[in-house]
Parts: C-alpha cells; structure tokens; sequence
C-alpha cells in the first residue's frame, strides 16, 4: 500500500499485542501472515477487514502476506475469480509482491503428508458413503462410532490412496480421513475427511489430479509451507484448530503456525453470507456482483466509495473476539469523510424546475468562478455559466411553504449560490402542475459584494439551461430495509426484507458544464444533495451516468431508533 494512500494504524488489539509479545521474546524474527480466498465468487466487504488486518499486520510490523489462492474445489472455483480477486485487493491499497500463491502449487507436497500419515497409521482409506459416515459420525450429544475400515492395514491403506490417485475408483466411492477419535467432543475430530475423489479437470492443474484434499487439511499445512507464523482466522474456525494442530503435529511440517481467531464482520441492512449474496445475483435481484447496492467490493468501488473509506471503516470497527453488530452509518460515516476530503464540488439539478430571470439580458451570459474545493485550494477553481434561464431543483421551491422555510416561494427571496439573490414574481401552472417561475434578480447581490440592508436565509443550487448536460442519476439507497434481514420472517426469508427503494433512476437530471468531461469512477460531492460518482459500466461521454455514493448527512436515523426501540 503506497503511503499516499495508507490509513494510519492507531489502534492496538489483541492480535497485535500477541505478535508483539512474540517478536520481543524472540519466537520469531520475521511475521508472515496470508489471505486465502477461495476463487468460487467475489469479495465483500467481510473480507476486507481480514485484508486489512493480513497485509496491515505484515506491514506494520516489516514482515509479508502471502496471497494465497484455496484451490482445493475445481468444482466451484474459476479464473475470472482469481482476477476479480486481485483486481480488489489491488484496489484496497495492498501489494503482496511476489507473494501470490495457490493451494494447488502444494498438491504434491500435500499428498505425501497424507502418506505420511497413512504411514504412522493415522489415516485410512473409508469406503464408507457420505451419507453413512454422517451417520457414524454421531451428533453433538452423542459419540460417533468406529467406521469397520478403520482397522485396514498400513499396506492396504497406501495401495487404495495410490490407486485414487490413478484414477481407478469413482467419485463418491472412497475417501481419505483422518484416524483420531471418534468420541471426542470436538466433532471436527472425529475422524475427519482429508482427501476425496474428484475426476473434474482443474483450472489450473487441469487434468493432473482426480484427488483434491479438503480445506481443513490443506490450510494448516499451506501455512507452514509459506513459513506463516501467524494465520488470522474468523472465529467460525475456532472449532477447527485442534485439528489445524493434530495435523501440523503428526506430519513433518517444516514450521508450525499459531492460529488466531477474531470476530467476523456483522453490518446491520445487510447479508454477506456467500450463499446469500449468490442468491440475490442468481435470482436477479440485483444486477450482478458489482451491483451499487451490493456490498461487495466491487460494488462499493462501483457506486463510488473510495478504498480509504474502507480502510477507515475496518480501523474504526477494530479487531476482537466479541461478535457484535455494526450500524451501516459507521461505513457510511466513513465515505462521508474521506469523500469530503477529496471530492470537488460541482452543481446537479436532479428535479429540474425552469426559472426565467425576467430583468435579466436576453442574451447575455456571465461566468462565475467558485472553488472545485472549498479547503483544497490547490485543486483550483471552475467556470459556472450563468444566463437568464437556469434550472432549480424543484425541492427548493414551495407554493404554500411551511414554517421556517428559507427556500424559493411566491414573494420571497433566495439566493443562488455563487451568483444573484432572486425574487420569485410569478408562478406558471400547465394543468395544475408548476412548470416554470418568473423571477427578478438584484444585479447588485452579485456573489462576493456587499447587499446592504438584506437579510436573505436561503441559498440554493442552479445550473444554466442554455449550458446544462442532461445526465441520468441513480438514487442507491441501502438494499434492506430491515436491520437484520430474514430475522423477523417465519421461514428466515431474507428476500421479503428487501427495501423496494433501494434505486431510483432519474432520467433528465441537469449538471454544470464541467461535468461533461467526467470520466468513469470520478467522484462529486453535488452541492447540498450528496456525493455521487460516474457508473464505469453504464456512462458514456455522450450519455453520463452517475451514482449516488451516499448522502450528505444521515437520513436512516430515525428509522434506526425505530428499530432499536422495537428490539
């Protein structure tokens, strides 16, 4: 991660203060660490708190990440995952150097630690069927029970394990486990799976191997063959690491790695659950894995939140082994943020409502010269055209205002940003429907001078219509409109708590000139409505689409009160 970029660490954890522990008493003199994604789908945003930690922690202290791609399911796992894979890591900030590995680089090296197993009789070949060694298997209540293959021979186990590797038993037919102990309470002992038969060609080995060992027994063996030396986990894995152990223990594992467990990521309004996430792509209810609404990576880079954002999130959320439940304002907070930092400012009109400066020169048209950033000066300024007929947002203007309304209405003033105060005369209807106002303007409120002896309240945006470019607006809004989706549905449905508001698409919305020379993924905060950037699979030159990245401020507020009052 370049340091332009970098998030400062400033928080301390329970993980960091291990590994400090570690490298004071000299157990180590180098931290590696890995990411080991499975390449069967995209990442979210679950998964970049576990990037920031590997590749954080590895910078941090001067050591290295491994990305290691676990490739053990040739039925599940392609490709276009792994590039997708890299191209959001990449996008994050982190750069593993020459560290980019795959669990298939270790078929060998793994097939011989189950020989050495098979050797020291601590593994057997099973002609058992699934569905029988789920029975034997016992429950959490109840000891399973001893498979009647358990007892084959040292010699009987090699030559059916070598046979499986030639390819002379079909799928299903026989298995590899482990030989530990059937009664243990930890379930995941009782003589686990570590090689099956799978005769599917592998996007990488590709017809080499028709046996594929399972992630339990790969994972701890990968680590120590990349000489991890401390392999960060979610805590679904805490149940796995006396087996991650046995096996590091009972092989010739040339180092021996501490597994660390941390809570997984839980955001409020959403699901990130693979299976979950796959179904709404599958199902159409959404566009796809880069969907603005998605939480997944690509999405978020798609509706335009800036990588610091996420970083920013995963250091405010922090490293524990609490569950807990993140409110969605944190990371929308954090896109607020960094987005006010570097986003230049430009005007948008999403309703637009015609207003006619009627003591203004017909032809005349003036160009005002505001700031792209009001606290970044170095970013410059911007030529805003102004001429007698411009467009107003038509929120910003009320026939019969409410109390404590400063906005445009009959008889009173407002002022344009940047430019005139303006008084509106008159109100042009067409079948009952506000379609334009007249207007006067004060040629000595010009943006800058003195008004003397006027008090005006109001200050709203405007975009010239003889110099607006037309553009299309997505409206993104979170995809749930219940806080834990599924929760509250008799059958865990998490599809009924889909929020039908999520988008809405505004077809004739009007910006200021500059915004024509846009390019894909810039990002704009549009003064007084939110930030928002331009789709990079949609928007073309002649036809700009821009997405809403989030809101000026936080309009779920009061609804998230609502919900916790009612929990």
């Amino acid at each position: 991660m370049s340091d332009n970029n970098s998030t400062p660490v400033t928080a301390t954890d329970f993980i960091r203060n291990i590994i400090r522990e570690d490298l004071a008493s000299g157990k180590h003199q180098q931290i590696v660490t890995r990411f080991p994604p499975e390449p069967n789908g995209h990442l979210h945003i679950g998964h970049a708190k576990s990037i920031h930690l590997n590749f954080g922690v590895a910078k941090e202290f001067s050591g290295k990440c491994f990305m290691r791609f676990d490739d053990t399911n040739p039925v599940k796992e392609d490709e276009q995952y792994v590039e997708g894979i890299l191209k959001d890591v990449r996008w994050l900030g982190y750069d593993w150097g020459k560290n980019q590995t795959h669990a298939s680089d270790y078929f060998e090296q793994l097939y011989e630690f189950a020989e050495e197993l098979i050797q020291k009789g601590k593994a057997y070949v099973e002609s058992l069927n699934a569905e029988e060694i789920r029975e034997f298997r016992g429950s959490l209540t109840e000891p399973g029970k001893d498979s009647p293959y358990r007892k084959r021979s040292v010699e009987e186990n090699l030559a059916l394990f070598r046979k499986m590797r030639e390819g002379e038993y079909e799928d299903g037919s026989l298995v590899l486990r482990a030989k530990i102990d059937m009664s243990s309470p930890n379930i995941n002992l009782r003589d686990p799976v570590l090689y099956r038969i799978r005769k599917v060609s592998h996007q990488r080995t590709t017809d080499k191997w028709c046996i594929y060992p399972l992630y339990d027994f790969t994972h701890g063996l990968s680590d120590s063959l990349e000489g991890v030396t401390h392999s960060l986990c979610t805590l679904e894995f805490e149940d796995h690491r006396p087996l991650y152990n046995w096996i590091l223990a009972e092989v010739s594992a040339p180092c021996l790695p501490r597994q660390i467990e941390f809570s997984r990521l839980n955001l409020r309004y959403s699901v990130l659950s693979k299976r979950r996430l796959i179904q709404l792509v599958e199902e159409g209810h959404v566009e796809g894995w880069d969907d603005p609404r998605m939480l997944t990576l690509s999405g978020l880079r798609r509706r335009g939140y800036p990588a610091s954002a996420v970083r920013l999130f995963c250091e405010r959320i922090g490293i524990s082994k609490s569950a807990n439940n993140i409110e969605m304002n944190v990371l929308e907070d954090c896109a607020r943020e960094e987005l006010d930092k570097t986003a230049p400012r430009a005007m948008a009109v999403l309703k637009p409502l015609k207003v006619v400066i009627t003591n203004y020169p017909e032809n005349q048209t003036e160009e005002f010269e505001p700031s792209r950033h009001p606290k970044n000066p170095e970013m410059g300024t911007r030529k805003v055209p102004f001429s007698r007929e411009i467009y107003i947002d038509q929120d910003d203007f009320r026939e019969d205002p409410p109390p404590k309304y400063f906005r445009l209405s009959p008889g009173k003033e407002v002022r344009l940003r940047y430019a005139y105060v303006i008084r509106c005369d008159e109100v042009i209807y067409e079948k009952d429907k506000v379609v334009e106002l007249r207007c006067t303007y004060d040629k000595a409120t010009r943006s800058g001078a003195k008004a003397e002896g006027r008090k005006v309240k109001g200050i709203i945006h405007w975009v010239s219509t003889q110099h607006a470019v037309t553009t299309e607006i997505r409206l993104y809004d979170r995809l749930f409109s219940a806080p834990n989706p599924g929760r509250n549905d008799p059958e865990g449905n998490f599809i009924n708590d889909l929020n039908p508001e999520s988008v809405e698409i505004i077809s004739d919305c009007k910006a200021e000139p500059e915004l024509s020379t846009a390019n894909p993924e810039d990002v704009f905060q549009f003064e007084r409505v939110g930030y928002f950037c331009v789709d990079a699979k949609d928007s073309r030159p002649d036809a700009l689409v821009f997405n809403r990245t989030v809101t000026l401020r936080d309009t779920w507020a009061k609804l998230e009160q609502e919900h916790s009052g009612q929990n």
